[in-house]
């Protein structure tokens, strides 16, 4: 256990760190003085001094951040709270540069998602699946409703096609279904060597938020399965179209959250992501090192693109909330106030503070499932 927790806390830590450096590479590029630069949060277990900036290895291992000159208001001989003027501060370059600086962190993200899927679609990996011969779910568990059977699907047909993408096998089918939760999807199945065309509306999984359609896999079709492998610019092509797959998924994700689904199941926090990080990293490695790899940076991908979401939503103290205040600066042709900036950012905590408790709760329910499972 101990050793996962160190895998995950490693790998969490390298995107972290790729987030900041985005914000730290930025800030130098607009002559913004980066004061220090930590890996973790809260109090300062190690750090160094080189060439102005302060590189330091936090308590809290889960976080981050690029400490900006000015970033913090002074406080003037009038006792009232003002920004930094000079021009190597955060607040003394133009809105401009500062929405630049914030939005490097999240891109950062975006940048290492598409390198992993990049990696991903080069080297290929090897899995087991069954083939998209399917059974239908109530047949094997009566209790289970079949939205598949109840279209006409049958057990024995084999999907071809979900909305136009083409089925190879049940980890595919699966994995397109669970992106697509409460929608209408058209599956095209061969059934005796006749294809045809069937309307079916996914349930939504409400305790973990995904699609189903009420199908199990025939496990004596299961086989090892090498995925496709591409050249360095089909890579590149097939990491872009990934990327702006999951993208979208993450997009819905989020979207399905306010139709009932139970957040406290289905959010997971920073201890139960590392834990499950750290799991992916241990399990993975013991099979080969392509299909580790893979495993790792798929995990990395769908962690990084959440990091990139998360950041530039337009709540303050996040990134996405100096874009704005930048944005509304720019148009404005003015400055927001510190009295106004710390109001807003007070609000801001608030909602932090809101999605930090839902996280906790995730995380515990998270161990007390993992605890009855053993």
């Amino acid at each position: 256990m101990i050793l996962k927790i160190i895998y995950g806390l490693f790998i969490l830590g390298v995107i972290v760190f790729i987030h900041e450096m985005g914000h730290f590479i930025a800030a130098i590029i607009s002559g913004v003085k980066v004061e220090a630069f930590s890996i973790g949060m809260g109090p300062v277990l190690l750090h160094k001094k080189i060439r102005g900036v302060d590189w330091r290895i936090s308590l809290f291992p889960v976080g981050g951040y690029c400490s900006m000159k000015g970033e913090n208001f002074a406080e003037s001989e009038k006792n009232v709270m003002e920004f930094s003027s000079e021009k190597d501060s955060l607040y003394g370059v133009s809105p401009l540069k500062r929405a630049f600086i914030a939005f490097a962190g999240p891109f950062s993200n975006l940048i290492l998602t598409f390198f992993s899927f990049f990696l991903i679609a080069l080297i290929g990996f090897s899995y087991w699946s069954a083939s998209n011969k399917i059974i239908l779910a109530n047949e094997v568990y009566p209790q289970i409703s079949s939205p598949a059977a109840n279209a006409g699907i049958k057990t024995g047909d084999i999907i071809m096609q979900i909305n136009g993408k083409k089925i190879e096998d049940f980890s595919e089918l699966y994995s397109f279904v669970s992106l697509h939760p409460d929608e209408d999807l058209k599956i095209k199945v061969l059934r005796e060597g006749k294809e045809m065309t069937f309307y079916v509306h996914s349930d939504l999984d409400k305790n973990t938020g995904s699609g189903k359609i009420g199908v199990v896999s025939d496990s004596g079709t299961t086989i090892k399965r090498q995925a496709k492998t591409y050249g360095f610019f089909g890579s590149l092509v097939q990491a872009g179209k990934e990327t702006v797959s999951i993208f979208n998924a993450s997009i819905k994700g989020i979207a399905t959250l306010f139709k009932g689904v139970n957040v406290t199941k289905a959010v997971s926090g920073p201890a139960s992501i590392t834990t499950m990080l750290g799991d992916t990293v241990q399990s993975a490695f013991s099979s080969d090192l392509k299909t580790g790899l893979s495993s790792v940076l798929n995990f990395i991908a769908l962690i990084s693109i959440s990091l990139f979401i998360m950041n530039l939503l337009p709540i303050p103290i996040l990134d996405g909330g100096l874009i704005l205040v930048s944005i509304i600066e720019m148009i404005f042709r003015t400055r927001i106030s510190v009295k106004i900036r710390n109001r807003v950012q007070y609000i801001g905590l608030v909602f932090i503070a809101f999605f930090f408790i839902i996280a906790m709760i995730g995380d515990f329910n998270y161990f007390v499932r993992l605890f009855h499972e053993k």
